[in-house]
Order: C-alpha cells, then structure tokens, then sequence
C-alpha cells in the first residue's frame, strides 16, 4: 500500500497527489491512500530528544481509525483532544517522524487535516487510507469472525473495518514490520515514542502488545464456560485472573504476525468455531474479542501492556451487576501515560 506525498511547509499548506500518481493507486494499490506532510500550528514544535547511540528508527507510525467523525460532533470533539495531546507530547530522536495512518471516508480527510494543523507540536506524515477500498480487501478475511464477535447486522461493530488490526499483517505493505493502532477517544499524557520501546520486550512468541480489559465485561461474557468450569481463572481480575483485553492500544509486530504459523491457523474459520465453542463464547466487541478468547488458549501470542498504557475510565459494568467485583478489575496504578475515555466517559482535562 503506497502513497503519494507532498512536504508541507511551516503553514501546513499541502497539496493533493498529482492526478496521474492518483490514477496510479487506484489501478495498483489493495487500497487507496494519499499522504501529506502536516506540522503542528500555534506553539512551536517540542525539542527533538538529544541522539542517542546507533540510529533512531525513522518512523514511528501509528494508525487511527478517523471514521464517521465528520459526522459526530461529539466524536470530532474527541479526536480534538486526542490528536492535540497525542502531538504535543510526542518527543522524538533527530531524524524521527510520525506517520499517522489515517482510516477513513473522502469526507473526513479535509477535517482530520484541520484538526492535525490545529494541533501544536511534532510534525507528522499523515497517510489517508480509504474505507471503502480497506473493508473490500477485509470482507473475506473477517467474515467468519464477525458471527462470532458482532452482535449483528447494523450494531456498531459489525462493520468488517473493526477488524482490522486482526488482519492487518496482510493488508498494510511488507515494508510496514510494525504499528500502533490507536482509538480516537485517548488522552495522550506521555510521549508516544516510549510505547515503541514496548516492542523491544515482547517474548519471542509474542506477536502483539494490548493491555488487560479493566472491567468484568469478560467475567459476563464467559457465564457459561465459568459456570461449568468452577476453578476456571477466565473472566477473572489481575493479577491472577484472565480478565480478556482491551483493544484501545494495540501494539502490532506485523512481521512477526506473519511469520507466526499459530497466529495465521488461528485465522481459519473452522479454528474460531472450535474456540467460540469451547468457551461458549459470543462477543460483540469486533477485534477485542478475538484477542481475547484466543488469548484464553495461546496467551504467549500477547505481551501485556501495563494498564498505564490504556487507563480505561468507562464504569457501566459497576452499575449492571458487578459492583461488588468491580473495582478488583478497575485498579490501576502507577503514573497514567495514556487515558482511554470509552463507552463515551469523559476523558480528564488536558
């Protein structure tokens, strides 16, 4: 998946791909993108961080999936925060740059600029990548899933582009061996470069970083299995418990997604049937509950991100017959680097 890109200057003022290049990806590439190169408005750029012994990583790319927020006041306001936040925190090495892959419809490209132009801080390469042309090529791997891990046709997760990050490996270009997948609805506290470094402490086996879920909605969601497995730890709170994840922050070693031979058969239908079976599973979750219950059998596919990374702040469990439990799923301590405001919390202030 390529894409064509134009250096902005200080002002950010950028131009589209030239048409014959646009011609060009849409007769060759699996899906459509576009680049620009955007730099932060009003304050100036943070200090780059000083060199460091061998060379820096040059990019640091990260994925967000900026869908439909044209159309949501409220989402747009979210994407606000985070994308503010996200920049002005960012301190990276001479020579380091964040490339922001951007998911999304033709509508939503001219605001996510704006609000990236908006943002004070580091500069950053943003990669547009086409809805439409991504969920084409997603269709037939995750079809399978979604009867597993949406609660329907229509509901929020239903859609095969939540699914995303569970296929990515063979969607994004052999060159790309690794990137962060983020939701919009964070708050960024800390420098983002420093969760990169997490990849460098992943297990051989390891294939991918996510943080634990931080309320009992896995505890629910395994009744059965739990019911008839009384010593189970599925479902159950840290430190011991398996609580399931979390796919706010997702830490994605695509080239070692590739070469797993588990992680791939794991992808075949008939092996998701036979797990949703075993644990009497049904989600509605999208990419988060296939983690999860696969994360029940082959828990070495998965580095456990410390809950300062993803401090999820949604409660609605609490209030839904848990209250009891709840706050043994809900404890995080520790210096919070990135807040996640899910369910629609409100995320503290910058």
């Amino acid at each position: 998946m390529a894409a064509a890109a134009a250096r902005l200057g200080p002002r950010c003022r950028g131009r589209s791909p030239p048409r014959g290049v646009a011609a060009l990806l849409l007769l060759f590439l699996a899906a459509a993108a576009a680049a620009v190169w955007l730099g932060g408005a009003g304050p100036a750029e943070p200090p780059e961080l000083p060199a460091e012994p061998g060379p820096a990583e040059p990019e640091l790319p990260l994925l967000l999936m900026f869908w439909r927020v044209e159309r949501s006041p409220a989402l747009r306001a979210r994407s606000r925060i985070g994308l503010r936040s996200l920049l002005r925190a960012a301190r990276l090495r001479p020579g380091q740059s964040l490339h922001l892959h951007l998911v999304s419809e033709p509508p939503g490209r001219a605001l996510a600029q704006q609000l990236i132009r908006e943002s004070p801080g580091a500069q950053c390469k943003v990669i547009f990548h086409d809805v439409a042309a991504l969920t084409e090529k997603l269709a037939p791997l995750v079809e399978a899933m979604q009867q597993h891990f949406s609660a329907g046709s229509g509901t929020y997760y239903s859609d095969s582009i939540f699914f995303l990050s569970v296929a990515m490996h063979r969607i994004l270009p052999a060159d790309i061996t690794r990137i962060i997948q983020l939701d919009l609805d964070l708050l960024y506290k800390d420098n983002i470069r420093e969760l990169f470094e997490e990849f460098d402490r992943f297990l051989p086996s390891a294939v991918i970083g996510i943080a634990r879920e931080m309320q009992p909605v896995y505890r629910h969601t395994f009744w059965q299995f739990r019911r008839e497995n009384p010593k189970t730890m599925v479902g159950e709170p840290p430190p011991d418990g398996l609580p399931g994840f979390n796919s706010g922050v997702l830490l994605l070693n695509l080239e070692a997604m590739r070469q797993s031979e588990l992680y791939n058969q794991l992808l075949e239908p008939e092996a998701m049937r036979r797990l949703a079976d075993k644990y009497h599973f049904k989600g509605h979750l999208g990419d988060q509950d296939f983690f999860t219950l696969i994360g029940m059998e082959h828990p070495e596919l998965f580095h456990v991100l410390d809950c300062t990374w993803n401090r999820q702040l949604c409660t609605w469990w609490r209030d839904h017959g848990y209250s009891e439990v709840f706050d043994r799923y809900f404890q995080c301590d520790g210096h919070v680097k990135i807040y996640h405001g899910n369910c629609n919390t409100p995320i503290p202030e910058e």
